[in-house]
């Protein structure tokens, strides 16, 4: 099995918007209705669970209801799902305290529909251009029964090192770092019990999601990211997609 788990439980301060970046429209529709028409369409993908505050929630089950009534009528009946959900949609779970205690939360709860050796695809409400390649890619980097894998992205830029933030401490091999993006993709029960393993303190101080992997030693694949596969975290991020969105609806 393989279970996407979207985060969707953040508040998008840096937007200065009222609403939450993730449930702000585009083209009639909440960004997170984007990410999510991918994992409920991809046919890899056997469970959605979305971490999501509950005042969103109903928002979240009127998108999913759309988005699963566009397809076809066979498939529908073949997906099986309640309430519009294309079969594939598992439940809710709790916001945490940061994004990773978020995931933690997440991860419990899929823990009880699924096995320590399946695997989860972690994935943010905010990233709406999620593709079918890049899911494809992150799978087959496992197939060989590595322990999960990371998108990342070469730097084009020189990068420096600064104990204090003010003046350079020294230069950083260019050609050995890299931006890790999303969707990662992580063995259950090991990637469980390393979160688990950084309670209390340490794992508020988590950046990515990666980091609590790496830590617990298993062993991440990397695989090429994709540009086109940005965060909405800024109004320019935003009125990027928007963009894309208008140019894409023109070509149709």
């Amino acid at each position: 099995m393989v279970a996407a788990l979207i985060l969707s439980g953040g508040t998008g301060t840096r937007m200065g918007t009222e609403t939450p970046k993730q449930y702000i429209k585009v083209n009639h529709r909440p960004i997170i209705a984007y990410c999510l028409e991918t994992v409920l369409s991809y046919k890899g993908i056997d469970a959605v669970q979305v971490v999501a505050d509950e005042m969103w929630r109903e928002d979240i089950l009127g998108c999913m209801a759309d988005l699963c009534a566009g397809r076809k009528e066979e498939e529908r009946v073949k997906a099986g799902g309640e309430n519009g959900t294309c079969g594939k949609f598992r439940g809710f779970s709790e916001p945490g305290r940061t994004r990773q205690l978020s995931i933690l939360n997440g991860l419990e709860d899929i823990r009880k529909y699924a096995v320590d050796s399946d695997y989860v695809l972690i994935h943010d409400a905010a990233r709406p251009l999620l593709s079918p390649g890049q899911i494809t890619d992150c799978l087959s980097a496992v197939n060989g029964g590595r322990d999960g894998a990371l998108p990342v992205l070469p730097m084009k830029d020189t990068v420096y090192f600064s104990e204090d933030g003010e003046g350079i401490t020294s230069l950083l091999e260019r050609s050995k770092i890299f931006a890790g993006q999303a969707p990662e993709l992580f063995v259950v029960g090991k990637y469980y019990e390393a979160n688990r393993a950084l309670l209390p303190e340490r794992i508020l101080k988590i950046n990515g999601s990666t980091e609590p992997a790496v830590m617990a030693g298993m062993d991440i694949a990397m695989i090429s990211g994709d540009e086109g596969n940005f965060k909405i975290t800024t109004k320019a991020d935003l009125e990027r997609f928007q963009e894309i969105v208008c140019a894409s609806n023109a070509k149709e």
